[in-house]
C-alpha cells in the first residue's frame, strides 16, 4: 500500500497530505515515512538491480532503446556542484540615456 502511495505521489505531483487514503489504503504520511526508512535502508538500489536482473534473464532489457534523465528531479538533499551556479536573478536593466 505504501509503495502505490509513493508511485501515486510520483505520478501526480500531488502533496504527501493529499493521498487519498481511502483509495490507496494508507495515509500520505505513512507513504512518506516508508519512502524515508526505504530510502535510507537502500532499498532502492537493490530493487533497482533486482529488476535489471529479471529483465536481463527474461531477455526483456534492451538498452539500445533506452534513454536516462533525471534532470527534472529535484535533489532534495543537495548534491555537489562542479561547476559555477548560473544565476537566475534579473540582471540590470538596459540605460535608456
Amino acid at each position: 500500500m505504501a509503495l502505490a502511495g509513493i508511485i501515486y505521489v510520483l505520478r501526480t505531483g500531488v502533496a504527501w497530505r493529499d493521498v487519498p487514503a481511502s483509495v490507496i489504503g494508507c495515509s500520505g504520511v505513512t507513504c512518506w515515512r516508508r519512502l524515508r526508512d526505504w530510502t535510507e535502508a537502500g532499498v532502492w538500489p537493490r530493487l533497482h538491480q533486482l529488476l535489471l536482473s529479471e529483465l536481463r534473464a527474461a531477455g526483456l532489457l534492451d538498452l539500445e532503446a533506452a534513454a536516462i534523465d533525471g534532470s527534472h528531479v529535484r535533489a532534495l538533499k543537495g548534491g555537489t556542484m562542479s561547476g559555477r551556479r548560473r544565476s537566475i536573478a534579473a540582471g540590470p536593466a538596459p540605460s535608456t540615456t
